[in-house]
């Protein structure tokens, strides 16, 4: 089947069964099976509307470490950040546009904006600019998680195919940025089972990070799209997750940058919050 297809209706299957909750969620807190889709065979076109202009002043995150008191690892998955403060986790999957990888990257370092890659490998743009990535992941400042090499879903595969999958990212991301990303995966598409959890276990991924909100944009949607899911889902102590596959997000990181200001958010990556083993 084609790959990455992680349509805003695949996260939107998890999140209806979350929009009804209120308060932070619990670590058992469970999780919708998300539809399969198919990934687009041509970039699809889209109507641009009208966003707010870009801020002639744009407040950059808090900058460096927060000065948290880590929590340990709960069993099994994790959805969302502990606690009631004010922590967002900022996930970042894929990276089929190697120019949006590069803008990320470019973002992070001119705001300070805490970010967790959730990468494939495959995608040339994470070997094209490694370098530039590479000083944000030595400082803390970026984190990366396991996506897989190139994006199947695990649950179709051999056991020996899920182990190759992770094993081929973890060694990309251990010999191109010098960094473990264990226990850190993410699955594709969401899509996991016990078997799959198990094999990922057995070579150091026991914790899948799933998410408490999406920006939606895996496939191609609109700027004002990508901010309408910011202004539901950029809340205390969630996990949220988008992708750099598609430019629309690039052009309202400005924007982004200050609805996190506006609403006293402080951007962390798992390992700002998370005592690991």
């Amino acid at each position: 089947m084609d790959r990455r297809v992680f349509l805003s209706t695949v996260a939107g299957g998890a999140m209806l069964a979350l929009a009804g909750c209120t308060g932070v969620p619990q670590w058992d807190f469970p999780t919708a099976s998300p539809g399969v889709g198919t990934r687009p065979t041509s970039t699809p076109q889209v109507t641009p509307g009208s966003i707010s202009p870009v801020p002639s002043s744009i407040p950059a995150p808090l900058q460096g470490p927060p000065q948290l008191a880590k929590v340990s690892l709960p069993a099994g998955a994790i959805t969302a950040l502990p606690g009631h403060g004010a922590l967002l986790a900022w996930t970042v999957d894929d990276g089929i546009d190697a120019d949006v990888v590069l803008k990320y990257i470019e973002f992070a370092a001119a705001t300070g904006t805490r970010l967790t890659f959730f990468l494939n490998g495959a995608d040339p743009g994470w070997t094209t600019h490694a370098a530039l990535l590479r000083p944000l992941v030595a400082s803390g400042q970026v984190q990366l998680g396991n996506h897989t090499w190139d994006h199947p879903n695990l649950t179709k595969l051999s056991d020996s195919r899920v182990v190759a999958e992770l094993q081929r990212n973890h060694d990309f991301i251990s010999t191109t940025y010098g960094v473990d990303a264990r226990p850190y995966y993410r699955p594709p598409y969401g899509f996991r089972n016990a078997r799959v959890d198990h094999l990922a276990a057995s070579i150091g991924y026991s914790t899948p990070v799933l998410w408490y909100g999406t920006l939606s944009d895996s496939a191609l949607i609109t700027p004002e799209q990508v901010m309408s899911f910011a202004n539901q889902w950029f809340l205390p102590n969630h996990i949220v997750i988008g992708h750099a596959n598609f430019p629309p997000v690039t052009t309202v990181f400005p924007q982004l940058s200050v609805l996190i200001h506006e609403r006293g958010l402080q951007t962390v990556t798992l390992n700002d919050v998370f005592h690991t083993p």
